[in-house]
């Protein structure tokens, strides 16, 4: 049997969960009999039927009656390690060991303390073959979110922003000046509806009144995280709509009205990027997108607190500015988004 191939097809599946399933990993299960996929499945929700619950499902659907002997003689391909604890839903290890499969093949094995190979030795105990480490960096990629935040105990940060061809960020002035083109907008709106939230600082709130949502594509809005330290904007700007939940890290309050949650921090001047990360990890939020200010970037480049930087360069100049963040990193993908070039980096370790 192929197992790369199979494996494919699981992340394929796993990836359309983006967005919906946080701060659970995404996964795909598909389960095999004799050279022929008899059923598939993801996890489609956070706190319903994980992937190989939904593939099973699918194969009583599928095949009715024979479905049980099928199992029996069938090999279920899964790129995260079967969960063998209860947590919102019962144990997958469990199921798969109740339906007799023959075979398990595995990407990852699951970082999280309640799993981390307990599924593997279930499996196993109960005589079931497992293969471990099939397109092994694939799948972890997949998961680079999840996996971030169980073992750095921090959100999976991504910086964006648009500069100029000479690299300017922002106008001198504080009006608003669009930089990239109407497909990096619509792009940047995917974006935000995969991730758990977005954060910009009170000077790009103050400049640009934005409303940081999807309004461009289908998908949910991101919760939106504004760093306001004296509560400086007012109360009727966007931010402040009830259009998605909306934390306000500061130094005045602490206070929930409707949606708005007023965190307080003290010295937000000092550690801020550790202080919100930490934040943030209590609050199971495990994605953000960082879009600004430069001020903002800056900090989190500097403190190292970084996994993936989306850049867009127009083809536009500009006499003068604010010049746009520098970053330590490696380019992993570039491509043209209408007018405009994106480079995706990833930070150089030190």
């Amino acid at each position: 049997m192929n197992h790369e191939f199979y494996m494919q097809r699981c992340l394929e599946l796993a990836v359309m969960g983006m967005g919906n399933v946080s701060p659970n990993p995404m996964v795909g299960c598909v389960i095999v009999h004799e050279d022929k996929i008899i059923g598939e499945g993801y996890h489609q929700k956070i706190g319903e039927a994980h992937a190989e619950v939904n593939a099973i499902h699918d194969v009583f659907a599928k095949h009715g009656d024979n479905a049980p002997s099928l199992l029996k003689q069938a090999t279920a391909y899964v790129t995260l390690e079967p969960c063998s604890h209860f947590g919102k839903t019962p144990p997958c290890a469990d199921l798969l060991i109740r339906h007799q499969l023959k075979k398990v093949i595995i990407g990852n094995t699951d970082p999280f303390e309640s799993v981390n190979g307990r599924g593997i030795a279930k499996l196993r105990d109960a005589g079931i073959e497992v293969i471990t480490e099939v397109l092994k960096e694939q799948c972890e990629f997949v998961n680079r979110r999840f996996f971030t935040r169980i073992k750095a105990q921090r959100p999976y940060f991504i910086l964006k922003w648009a500069q100029t061809t000479n690299s300017y960020f922002a106008p001198e002035h504080t009006s608003q000046q669009w930089i990239s083109g109407p497909e990096a907008k619509i792009l940047t709106h995917q974006w935000r509806s995969q991730e758990d939230a977005i954060l910009v600082g009170k000077n790009t709130v103050l400049a640009d009144n934005p409303q940081l949502n999807t309004r461009e594509v289908k998908g949910k809005n991101p919760i939106r995280i504004v760093i306001d330290r004296n509560l400086d904007v007012p109360s009727d700007f966007h931010i402040f709509n009830d259009a998605a939940k909306t934390v306000i890290f500061n130094e005045v309050k602490t206070e929930v009205v409707n949606n708005i949650h007023f965190i307080q921090m003290e010295d937000m001047h000092f550690y801020l990027p550790q202080k919100i990360a930490y934040q943030l990890y209590l609050m199971d939020i495990q994605s953000v997108i960082i879009e600004g200010g430069a001020n903002i970037l800056q900090q989190f480049i500097v403190s190292n607190l970084w996994d993936e930087a989306r850049i867009f360069t127009s083809k536009s100049r500009w006499e003068s500015g604010t010049k746009a963040p520098k970053i330590n990193g490696t380019v992993i993908e570039q491509t043209a988004i209408g007018n405009d070039e994106l480079k995706i980096y990833k930070p150089n370790k030190a």
